[in-house]
């Protein structure tokens, strides 16, 4: 293999998110988007890899540069089928496409966007990294939902978990922050976003994470419930009269700090907060409840929690949520730095004070890097 760049793509339904990264030092050599994909000159995925080629060549990086190595595509579920990043061949195409009824939202633009790319350059290796690989490696007794075994196995109901990419990097980058070797971490990663979900993670190795079945389960997020009784949806159907559509469409799109606020923005709650604003207030108030939640039940499942990471958006960024998901939490051995944690920084860095057992970290994830990485590493070898 000559060249060290990978180009990594997360194709969505409307748009296609590009990095150029080269593997020999780390470096971003180039990055982008392209949205609104089906409006006026972007037609379909074809033309926004086409522009994605064009704004790199412009750059002179184009697609045809012998130091690229491969392509790294982002694909969000892999079931049980895929737990490790993937040489993609026919074949594997057609089993991701098989997984769509588990991520109908994602799947097929994620596949649109590999098919395009080989047809670009069909001499290139190309690799998939999957959101659930990370989080495969659960034990059964995480895994399973306790419904009837057939019925779940027959239709792949399970808990597979999300964002696994970026519970991957976080958890590493935390262990070399403390300066420990990651095999010897106990990590709780809090990836908190618009999506957002927390893992426990034992030695490197994820044991539980928030997500399931699909990205809707566990943290309050957005637009999105999170943990909900499944009664609620017979309820809604039953004297509501809802669709299973529209009710998809409620605890998908119009739910979360959305449906309780009405918005979906952290900074503008909190602005609303200042103001005195109970909606506002309400809906933190039920977000950090969840949160705390989750912080002591992963506790309880590594039996020593070493390092507790915020990561994401909301989780890099806020400090009001990171002081109030941590506070009056000493009896764990948790104790936030006010001062530490209002600084505000793009690099890896601790919010906990000199006495706390328990490390509090803000790590700055970096998910294309982390799916560059395992592209670069699979082609290598």
């Amino acid at each position: 293999m000559n060249g060290s760049r990978v180009l990594v793509l997360n194709s969505g339904s409307s748009s296609v998110k590009y990095q150029l990264l080269d593997m020999a030092d780390g470096s971003r050599l180039a990055s982008g988007i392209v949205e609104r994909i089906g409006e006026g000159p972007v037609a379909d995925h074809s033309a926004a890899l086409k522009q994605v080629a064009e704004e790199l060549a412009g750059q002179g990086l184009g697609l045809d540069s012998p130091a690229l190595a491969a392509v790294g595509h982002r694909v969000v579920h892999g079931g049980t089928r895929f737990t490790e990043p993937t040489l993609i061949t026919d074949e594997v195409v057609e089993e991701i496409e098989k997984l769509v009824p588990l991520a109908p939202l994602h799947n097929p633009a994620n596949v649109t966007g590999i098919k395009v790319a080989r047809a670009l350059r069909p001499d290139l290796p190309q690799v998939a990294v999957f959101d659930t690989a990370f989080h495969s490696t659960m034990p059964e007794e995480a895994a399973r939902y306790a419904i009837d075994r057939a019925t779940a196995d027959r239709y792949g109901v399970r808990r597979y978990g999300f964002h696994g990419t970026s519970h991957a990097f976080v958890s590493r980058a935390t262990a070399a922050l403390l300066g420990r070797d990651v095999s010897d971490v106990n990590t709780i990663v809090l990836h908190l976003g618009n999506g957002a979900s927390a893992s426990a993670v034992r030695g490197g190795v994820c044991v539980d994470t928030s997500m399931g079945l699909t990205p809707l389960e566990g943290l309050v997020m957005g637009t999105r419930s999170g943990d909900l009784d499944p009664a609620a949806i017979f309820h809604l159907a039953r004297v509501g009269g809802l669709s299973v559509d529209e009710i998809d469409t409620l605890l998908n799109k119009r739910s979360g700090l959305l449906g309780l606020c009405g918005d979906n923005d952290m900074r503008e709650i909190g602005r609303r907060m200042g103001e005195g604003d109970p909606e506002a207030q309400l809906a933190f108030d039920v977000y950090i409840h969840r949160l705390r939640k989750y912080v002591g039940a992963y506790t309880a499942a590594l039996g020593r929690v070493d390092a507790i990471a915020f990561t994401a958006g909301v989780g890099e960024n806020s400090p009001a949520v990171r002081e109030a998901a941590m506070r009056g939490l000493p009896a764990f051995g948790i104790e936030v730095d006010a001062v530490r944690n209002a600084v505000r920084g793009s690099s890896a860095r601790l919010i906990s004070t000199e006495a706390s057992r328990v490390a509090v970290a803000v790590v700055p994830t970096d998910e294309e890097l982390e799916i560059a990485s395992q592209a670069y590493e699979l082609v290598a070898a």
